[in-house]
């Protein structure tokens, strides 16, 4: 968004300050003109002459932009009193909301989140600025949402081990999808994959074929009347990890539905 200023004055300099003033610009703000027309005197002090007439404009930042419409966004969902506090790094901007409504924000599994940071990164990155990741996070959500899912990916995989059967999870975004990949990865024995197209695409969980299965169907007694792991004995938690196995590209590094263009 560009917002401007045409005004006139006496010289180009008499215009350009009544046009800051009205953009309620200081002397250190940066700013951009243009002349549209330089002054003319008059004629013998009586005929013709003109002022001048300058255009000032200035643009607002992608993070500037991502930030007006969440709080737009916000107020029509008649929520106010949620507060936005803005951080910026490096091609990356990331609002942290706050509030006793915020719990509106989050929605059913942090789908209204998802889909808000979706959004403000498409207003972001509209134009011509270098891209830049927007994150838009209530309290540690995100965090505990991730860690979540890692262990879910973990216990999932073990129970593709242990009884040979794969299991469906239900339908995630990409950036969800390669938190559980990430995490099954590092199970030696069991593998992921994701199924189905667009909001339905998931992710499954089986018993990694390329690896032997010690044992199906759960424990089984040992010759001493004992209860043995399905592992060969082993606890599952000491499970080697294949370091030739590369998690799955779900999302890539720039954001939560990876980037936009």
């Amino acid at each position: 968004m560009i917002k401007e200023a045409i005004c006139e004055g006496s010289d180009v300099q008499d215009a350009l300050k009544k046009a800051k003033a009205q953009l309620g610009l200081d002397e250190t703000a940066e700013y951009e003109f243009e002349i549209i027309q330089t002054e003319e005197k008059k004629k013998f002090g009586l005929f013709g002459g003109r002022p001048a007439k300058v255009r000032v404009f200035i643009k607002d930042t992608p993070d500037e932009r991502a930030e007006k419409f969440l709080r737009d966004v916000l107020d029509k969902m008649t929520l106010q009193s949620v507060e936005i506090e803005k951080s910026t790094d490096e091609n990356a901007v990331e609002f942290n909301l706050s509030g006793e409504e915020v719990g509106f924000v989050i929605g059913r599994r942090g789908e209204t989140l998802d889909a808000l940071q979706y959004l403000t990164s498409l207003v972001a990155n509209h134009g011509e600025d270098p891209y830049i990741k927007v994150t838009v996070n209530t309290g540690n959500y995100r965090e505990k949402r991730e860690k979540t899912l890692e262990i879910l990916g973990r216990k999932l995989a073990f129970k593709a081990i242990k009884t040979g059967k794969k299991t469906s999870l239900e339908p995630m975004n990409p950036y969800e999808r390669r938190i559980i990949h990430t995490a099954v990865q590092k199970v030696n024995g069991a593998i992921s994959w994701s199924e189905g197209e667009n909001a339905a695409r998931h992710v499954v969980i089986g018993p990694d074929p390329k690896v032997k299965q010690y044992r199906k169907g759960g424990y089984q007694n040992n010759r001493r009347g004992g209860r043995r792991s399905y592992n060969g004995g082993r606890k599952s938690s000491t499970a080697p990890v294949n370091p030739d196995r590369v998690p799955l590209n779900e999302g890539g590094e720039t954001g939560l539905y990876g980037r936009i263009k």
